[in-house]
């Protein structure tokens, strides 16, 4: 009876660890895949977080990453960029922050599909930050409310586009928070892509073309 009582409350603190374990629902990946833009400049670029907090509602982060002596700040047009597994959806507000000094936004949402975001295919969620470098990001976060079904789990609350991505984001690549490297130093980065594939895909359309041309005259002889 007495080792019930030690054991008792030991089995109910298993228990509640288990179901906080479970209602910890997270998915984590970087965008890694940078357009020619930024292409000359070592990522991964930015870190994208998604924490389902009930089975229609999911926080996302995204957060700038550091390589090489570079931080790769967000801002400007498509900002974040995503891929959200619904049909229909809302968006919360859009926060942002930058440790060093920047004035992060203010935020625009646009929920609707087929924006294209350039070298990576479209998405049905693009966030424009106001002007330009002096408005940029290293972190935003937003909740996602899905009004036309649920989500299993994080892994279901984004889907990849026909060019492999969930997410992308506009870089502008810093040395800090405030310093800009130059003019030029600026693109998007993707988890995949629709990057340029110097002419392999044109080649294996002709192969293909060719192919077909023989069957034809094979056929006809």
């Amino acid at each position: 009876m007495k080792t019930l009582k030690f054991i008792a409350p030991l089995l109910i603190a298993l228990v509640a660890l288990g179901l906080q374990q479970a209602k910890a629902d997270t998915y984590s990946f970087d965008l890694s895949t940078g357009n020619p833009g930024i292409s000359g400049f070592t990522g991964p670029y930015v870190n994208v977080n998604v924490n389902l907090t009930s089975s229609t509602t999911a926080t996302i982060t995204f957060t700038s990453l550091t390589n090489s002596g570079n931080i790769y700040l967000m801002g400007d047009g498509s900002t974040n960029a995503l891929n959200v597994n619904a049909s229909s959806f809302t968006v919360g507000t859009v926060t942002g922050t930058n440790n060093g000094g920047g004035t992060p936004g203010p935020f625009t949402v646009n929920n609707f599909s087929g924006q294209t975001v350039d070298g990576f295919g479209s998405f049905n969620l693009t966030i424009d930050s106001f002007d330009g470098f002096g408005h940029s990001s290293d972190s935003t976060t937003f909740t996602l409310t899905n009004t036309s079904g649920s989500w299993a789990n994080a892994m279901a609350v984004l889907f990849a586009n026909a060019g492999g991505s969930l997410a992308a984001a506009h870089i502008f690549v810093a040395v800090d928070g405030t310093t800009y490297v130059n003019l030029n130093a600026t693109g998007y980065a993707a988890n995949g892509g629709q990057v340029p594939d110097g002419g392999t895909t044109v080649m294996l359309l002709g192969a293909a073309l060719g192919a077909l041309g023989l069957v034809r005259r094979h056929l006809t002889s």
